[in-house]
């Protein structure tokens, strides 16, 4: 049988009532006290915000505060009260007021806080131009030191590593090894040739436009060998596995990093620099000097095409002056430069790997910084070592 609702029967009262925050200025014999009460809340924002604005020049002259009839309270009403008071001073009331819960207290003082860093750091700002662009020179120059330091830091501990590795057999990682050598080495022949096959026939091109108008045409052959022997077969080589493997570390490491996967590793009771860089950086070592031979071979090849079809240089004439001009010295030093890029390509990459955060943000981001960081130590180490060899006249 349906029930019916009498005239004089009302609803029960909510239990809660929506009260709007207030703040008041009333003077007393102390000199003055600014009270505030009801919901300091988002709910409430626009309306508290209209208080704030018209109180904000005379609350200083309140002598105390009284928070007694505070009812709600969130990180905005939090925000319009330091923006009332002044975040130093809220620093102080959440000090010495016993009375306001301890949520509450800690609440104010953490939006205080922040609110004193960002008025610090605004503080800041207002330096000279001359002074904004020193500080970001110094703040650049200490990010370069830290990546310095860390660098040469996680290079010592690769070495440590790997000396202890190489005296314990069954600890070695083959199977990774091999792994790793297929993906930097054999799958990066295709690329690597055919790049300096034509940048081979570049060289070829400028030289034939240049010492043709000298009667020197000849001599084409030994620019090209002198420039692929010495640099382009191993600096377009470290370039392009800069670009194509330490980013392929940086990922890799990253993403295990960002699915906690290192920390399981060591978790496992073993070590994520043997497990996973000692078999990247040793298949790297292995592989560049390779791919470095095919560049040079490949480069090589473009110019006496080059030369065949443009100046009348046959194969036979550009081998045999390659043989009778061109000594074994300029092939060792080409050679040798191999696996010091190596190794620090390999290094940069694992590192950068390990510094992912945990997001896929920080994966490109480090991954990025490993490919330019990668190509600028090459390009560095690899002038480095020409002063070194025209100082030993090599």
């Amino acid at each position: 049988m349906p029930m019916s609702l009498s005239a004089d029967s009302t609803p029960p009262a909510p239990s809660f009532v929506a009260r709007p925050g207030n703040a008041e200025l009333v003077a007393d014999e102390g000199g003055g006290v600014l009270r505030l009460g009801g919901d300091w809340t988002l709910a409430h924002y626009k309306r508290l915000n209209q208080v704030v604005d018209r109180l904000r020049g005379r609350a200083g002259e309140a002598a105390r505060v009284d928070l007694s009839a505070l009812l709600a309270l969130d990180t905005a009403g939090a925000q319009l009260i330091c923006a009332l008071l002044g975040s130093q001073r809220v620093e102080v009331l959440m000090a010495e007021a016993a009375d306001v819960p301890a949520e509450r207290r800690a609440l104010l003082r953490a939006v205080a806080a922040a609110l004193s860093g960002q008025d610090g750091s605004g503080a800041r700002r207002r330096g000279s131009a001359l002074g904004d662009v020193l500080e970001h020179v110094g703040r650049t120059m200490g990010v370069f030191w830290h990546h310095v330091v860390g660098l040469v830091g996680f290079i010592g501990l690769i070495l440590e590593t790997a000396a202890r590795v190489m005296l314990q057999p069954r600890r070695w990682r083959v199977t990774a090894l091999v792994a790793n050598l297929e993906k930097t080495a054999l799958d990066a022949v295709p690329i690597i040739a055919l790049l300096t096959f034509l940048v081979g026939a570049v060289v070829a091109f400028l030289g034939a436009t240049v010492l043709a108008d000298f009667g020197a045409s000849i001599f084409t052959v030994d620019l090209i060998a002198y420039s692929f022997l010495r640099e382009f077969g191993v600096l377009l080589t470290a370039i392009i596995v800069a670009g194509r493997t330490a980013s392929a570390f940086t990922a890799q490491i990253g993403s295990m990093r960002a699915n906690e996967e290192v920390d399981a590793i060591r978790v496992l009771g073993l070590d994520p620099v043997e497990l996973l860089v000692l078999p990247r950086v040793f298949a790297l070592m292995l592989a560049l000097p390779m791919l470095t031979f095919v560049a040079m071979v490949s480069g090589i090849v473009g110019g006496m095409l080059v030369s065949a079809l443009t100046l009348d240089i046959s194969p036979v004439m550009f081998l045999s002056r390659l043989e009778s001009n061109v000594g074994l010295i300029h092939f060792l030093v080409g050679m040798s430069k191999a696996p010091i890029f190596a190794f620090l390509i390999a290094v940069i990459g694992c590192l950068e790997g390990l510094r992912v955060q945990g997001s896929a943000q920080s994966v490109g981001e480090h991954t990025t910084s490993a490919v330019v960081q990668s190509i600028f130590v090459v390009i560095v180490v690899d002038a480095i070592a020409a002063l070194f060899c025209m100082e030993m006249g090599w």
